[in-house]
């Protein structure tokens, strides 16, 4: 087994996820501030690394209530790895996630989204589900307007969509392309009728909410 992993919410009410992979960067705080100025909880995929190297700002992420997941402890290339180096990875993040910030991952996604063998049997002993998305971003080469092109094109009821607060584990790394793509797509999705949800409030049935 590659890792038992969700694309999308359980239900069909009118909802979207915001998930952002590989932080927590300097960037994360301007794109705390425009989540709380828009009254929106997103799912946070974390590397321990950079936890690690910005504890406060995971502290920051998690203080304001937003979800924190697993997204390994230095971001690499899962597949070719052996199952050891696997459970590593995932092991060494949750335990600097929840020695930093109290929160203990339920949620994992893999880097460039690539699982492999050993991949299932590390989430099942870290009781870990693993989320992959309806629609990337490409945030991380992409300009802000056709981010957002693809994101809008895209996205529909349930969605979980990808986006970036890091660049992998590199330090001081440029999201303004990220923010800008966010200040477009938000409120074009509130106009469609769209409320927002962490991820694990987006698989909860529909009743559920």
């Amino acid at each position: 087994m590659l890792g038992r992993s969700v694309y999308r919410g359980a239900g069909k009410r009118r909802s979207i996820s915001f998930s952002f992979d590989d932080g927590p960067s300097e960037g994360s705080r301007r794109l705390l501030d425009y989540l709380a100025a828009e009254q929106i909880k997103a799912t946070f995929f974390e590397c321990g690394m950079n936890v690690a190297r910005h504890p406060a700002i995971a502290r920051e992420i998690h203080a304001a209530g937003h979800e924190i997941g697993n997204h390994t402890f230095s971001h690499p290339r899962l597949c070719l790895r052996s199952p050891g180096t696997i459970y590593s990875e995932l092991s060494q993040a949750q335990e600097t996630i929840e020695a930093e910030t109290g929160a203990v991952p339920t949620l994992f996604r893999a880097p460039y989204g690539l699982r492999w063998v050993g991949l299932d049997a590390a989430q099942r002993r870290l009781n870990l589900l693993g989320v992959m998305w309806t629609v990337i971003g490409n945030d991380w080469m992409w300009p802000a307007q056709r981010i957002a092109d693809l994101v809008l094109r895209k996205a529909d009821a349930a969605g979980i969509i990808c986006l970036h607060d890091g660049r992998d584990v590199q330090p001081k790394p440029d999201i303004s392309e990220t923010l800008a793509a966010m200040r477009r797509i938000v409120p074009v999705l509130r106009e469609r009728g769209y409320r927002f949800e962490t991820v694990s409030e987006l698989l909860r049935p529909d009743l559920a909410i």
